[in-house]
């Protein structure tokens, strides 16, 4: 008998560990991210959530929606698929253009980390050699496009002058196999070209052309207006989640061996993470924290899109680049 009421006394605290765990779940605000990419390497420290819980414990429920560049992601949260656009300057400022009501709140990665790569073979060493020549990007809606126009529109060319070809996220074969004679593409990009035989290659750094940040959260004006306590907590869980990968990157370079799509080497992973925690970090976080914007930096930057023709309206930089939400 007593064996009885110990395991029915077993059953009721178990079946209470349930309920206050399913009551714990649906105190979880649920926030999706619209990323520029699939659930890549790069961004380990939000993949690793299910082991980490930085976003539970601040009481959300994290989602990932994937992307074909900064343009879908903020395709995807416009219709309702996230709330919020893990996004470049380039595609935020070309919204803005449109009249989409936006608003920055926290600057992912500070330091530009596009390029333009080719053979040494190909005869391109600077950006006046790609004229004439067919050079891959992303996608059509990718950073990687908005920053081959500005590298272009800085020496005095355009898209005009040279042949735009989509050649997907990794997109070094073409490369190596003449399709294109040049490839736009990301700092983690050509360090992993390298190691799949990428070799004797010209590289363009677009960061010695206009050093703007490479990524950062774009949210809708009434979203910023009116989910500012949400926005914050998810600030907040982003910031501990990306000073974890900083502090930590031979666990997360382990850990997104099962969480990354591309993650099934763990030294690719760490080489990976190395890179991207150095584009974390910049004077401006060093001095103000991890998240901060440079606003001269930024109102340098869409002034340098009006001018090149990239976009056509004024942008008043501090109306539409917040960091009151930033921890």
């Amino acid at each position: 008998m007593t064996g009885k009421i110990l395991r029915s006394a077993a059953a009721v605290a178990l079946a209470s560990l349930v309920s206050l765990g399913a009551a714990h779940a649906q105190n979880l605000d649920s926030f999706t991210v619209a990323g520029w990419s699939p659930a890549i390497s790069e961004i380990t420290n939000m993949l690793v959530e299910p082991d980490k819980g930085f976003f539970k414990a601040r009481g959300i429920d994290l989602g990932y929606v994937p992307g074909t560049g900064g343009g879908a992601a903020i395709l995807n949260m416009l219709t309702g698929k996230a709330d919020i656009a893990f996004t470049d300057p380039g595609s935020f400022f070309a919204a803005l253009d449109k009249g989409e009501k936006l608003v920055a709140i926290y600057n992912i990665y500070p330091q530009n980390v596009f390029n333009v790569v080719a053979l040494k073979s190909s005869g391109i060493a600077k950006p006046a050699d790609l004229k004439g020549r067919k050079v891959g990007v992303y996608s059509l809606s990718s950073g990687t496009r908005q920053n081959l126009q500005v590298l272009l529109h800085r020496i005095g060319l355009s898209e005009k002058d040279i042949a735009v070809q989509v050649t997907g996220l990794l997109n070094f074969a073409p490369v190596m196999q003449g399709q294109v004679a040049a490839t736009a593409a990301t700092d983690t990009g050509l360090y992993v070209g390298r190691l799949r035989g990428l070799k004797d290659v010209n590289v363009i750094e677009v960061k010695d052309y206009l050093n703007v940040p490479s990524d950062i959260f774009v949210v809708t004006a009434d979203a910023y207006a009116k989910r500012k306590p949400l926005l914050k907590r998810f600030l907040a869980a982003y910031r501990d989640s990306a000073q974890w990968m900083i502090d930590n990157p031979k666990e997360a370079a382990k850990l997104a061996v099962k969480r990354a799509i591309n993650g099934k080497d763990e030294k690719v992973n760490l080489g990976i993470i190395q890179l991207r925690n150095e584009s974390t970090v910049s004077a401006t976080t060093r001095a103000k924290g991890l998240g901060h914007f440079d606003m001269d930096l930024l109102a340098k930057a869409a002034e340098t899109y009006r001018g090149l023709g990239l976009i056509k309206a004024r942008i008043d930089v501090p109306a539409v680049v917040k960091s009151d939400l930033i921890p």
